[in-house]
């Protein structure tokens, strides 16, 4: 198959649990009327710590799987699963061959909520008195596994882990799955559930986190002079990534093209990013030459910005960068003001927001922006902003930004879907 032969893979299915809402369209919903997600943690673990906020998810996962099965999945298996189920269902919940369903959902840190349930449990009970299940709640690929039993994806089930990226770079591997033939469906995406002691302490004696205790819904504020840290958020985001020639096959409903992604690593340090943003300009780079879109087609960008003071002002160096002139006409949103930084499931959930952007032709705000950073550059919706067309008869694009510890970079292009005339 020569390059101008390439497999068109396209989004026919969204699935999502975050703390705006228990699915899309609650999610979507207050996205774009800048409601804030975080709240001030009402559990007494938070009384030492410094950090007492965050954004649990708007719904119990128990409460939509049921206790029986969630008793054997750590939470953010279970945040997954709520997230599929729903992506499922809105693709038409499509008959297909098992070996040509396939499965890339991760978690940027696993079942740690389990890992710590069952220390406790060894050193108050002892070894036989932990759960038989335990050794499936806490491994990253946990998630992969539990779908691909729900749905029987026997192409393969994966779990790439990059940290805060990871749940971009599982859907740009599920693309790939879909390019190389392994699948024509892929169900693909990111999940996390850390709002715990052990994390909060653990992040904020970085001081990465904000301790705007007192006020909760304030507290996230990407490329705002007054940010302190990030919040911590917990949730889950899917797509069905499917062939276009499978999608046309059965008459999907086809959100977008999943155009392209670019990768990088920036190895310079293990939980900052390269101060000069090559890396991310790298990889934004890769992901609009993958995409075969030009700069001038990018209407809308979801950045990476978590509210911490280095990332922001570096992430916006680089998206100057990479756009050039073209950068004045691209909107950029940080939802994160809202959600929270949800970690594995932050690239996931941000790509189903940026495919909602791109559907609805809005991009919805950045709250908290109050002080922008001098010289930024870059321009960044404080209300929903309309999107249209920069480039006649070329259809718009929308770019997803994710980095991770570890100097990992990945962005995500997806496109508008023009049905073929004829």
């Amino acid at each position: 198959m020569s390059s101008n032969d390439r497999v068109s893979v396209v989004v026919t299915g969204l699935g999502a649990t975050t703390p705006l809402g228990g699915d899309v369209a609650s999610t979507w919903s207050a996205m774009l009327a800048g409601t804030s997600g975080v709240r001030r943690i009402a559990e007494s673990w938070v009384d030492p710590l410094p950090v007492k906020i965050a954004a649990p998810a708007a719904v119990n996962p128990v409460e939509v799987i049921g206790r029986p099965q969630a008793r054997k999945m750590d939470r953010y298996e279970q945040l997954a699963l709520v997230a599929a189920r729903e992506a499922w269902a809105d693709a038409g919940a499509p008959e297909i061959d098992s070996y040509r369903l396939g499965v890339a959902v991760t978690s940027g840190i696993g079942g740690i909520g389990s890992t710590l349930t069952a220390y406790d449990t060894l050193n108050t009970k002892g070894w036989n008195r932990i759960s038989p299940f335990t050794v499936p709640m806490l491994m990253p690929n946990g998630a992969a596994g539990w779908l691909s039993i729900e749905f029987g994806a026997k192409a393969g089930a994966h779990a790439l882990v990059s940290a805060c990226a990871s749940g971009a770079e599982a859907i740009g591997y599920g693309v790939d799955m879909i390019r190389h033939g392994r699948a024509d469906i892929v169900i693909a995406g990111g999940a996390e559930a850390a709002i715990m002691a052990l994390n909060v302490g653990a992040f904020a004696v970085m001081r990465a986190m904000s301790t705007r205790n007192d006020e909760p819904e304030r507290a996230s504020r990407p490329f705002d002079k007054g940010r302190d840290g990030f919040v911590l958020g917990e949730g889950a985001g899917i797509v069905i990534l499917e062939s276009l020639e499978h999608a046309l096959a059965r008459k999907a409903k086809i959100y977008a093209v999943a155009a392209g992604a670019g990768y990088s690593s920036d190895a310079h340090h293990i939980s900052l990013g390269a101060p000069d943003g090559e890396g991310v300009t790298f990889a934004i780079n890769a992901a609009l030459r993958d995409a075969r879109v030009t700069p001038a087609q990018v209407v809308h960008v979801n950045a990476h910005a978590t509210s911490t003071p280095g990332g922001d002002p570096l992430e916006a160096k680089a998206i100057q960068t990479a756009f050039g002139a073209d950068a004045e006409g691209v909107v950029v949103s940080a939802t994160k003001s809202m959600t929270g930084h949800l970690l594995g499931g932050a690239g996931a959930v941000e790509s189903v927001a940026s495919i909602l952007a791109l559907v609805d032709r809005t991009a919805p705000p950045t709250v908290n922006l109050d002080d922008p950073d001098d010289d930024l550059g870059i321009d960044v919706a404080t209300k929903p902003r309309s999107l249209s067309p920069r480039v006649a008869g070329a259809p718009m694009a929308v770019l997803n930004d994710a980095f991770g510890f570890g100097g990992h970079n990945v962005a995500l292009v997806f496109t508008e879907y023009v049905p073929a005339e004829g």
